[in-house]
């Protein structure tokens, strides 16, 4: 079993920066992918970035050259640095990780972008 808590969202204006944090823990050998989720209120729940063991990214068009995805494999923690945030990032946003072929969630941290 993998356990995963996010943290750092949080209510912030247009044009502002956070960075998100997903710590894992439990069995944590060999995390395969981890990726991070979002929700906005009435919406499907989307992909916006991920991140292989190795360090290859991908991210949604949306926030290309805004948002940054990293982890640390030392310390089992994966990061979202987002930058020149919009309201329509506003969101839940989720990390997601693989390990022995299931897929672990965490619960969300909520993340608001306004004036």
């Amino acid at each position: 079993q993998v356990q995963l808590v996010e943290s750092g969202g949080g209510l912030v204006q247009p044009g502002g920066s956070l960075r998100l944090s997903c710590a894992a823990s439990g069995s944590i050998f060999s995390i395969g992918a981890m990726r991070w989720y979002r929700q906005a209120p009435g919406k499907q729940r989307e992909l916006v970035a991920v991140i292989t063991r190795g360090g290859s990214t991908n991210y949604v068009d949306s926030v290309k050259g805004r948002f940054t995805i990293s982890r640390d494999n030392a310390k089992n923690t994966m990061y979202l640095q987002m930058n020149s945030l919009k309201p329509e990032d506003t969101a839940v946003y989720y990390c997601n990780a693989d390990q022995a072929l299931m897929a672990y969630w965490g619960k969300g941290t909520l993340v608001t972008v306004s004036s």
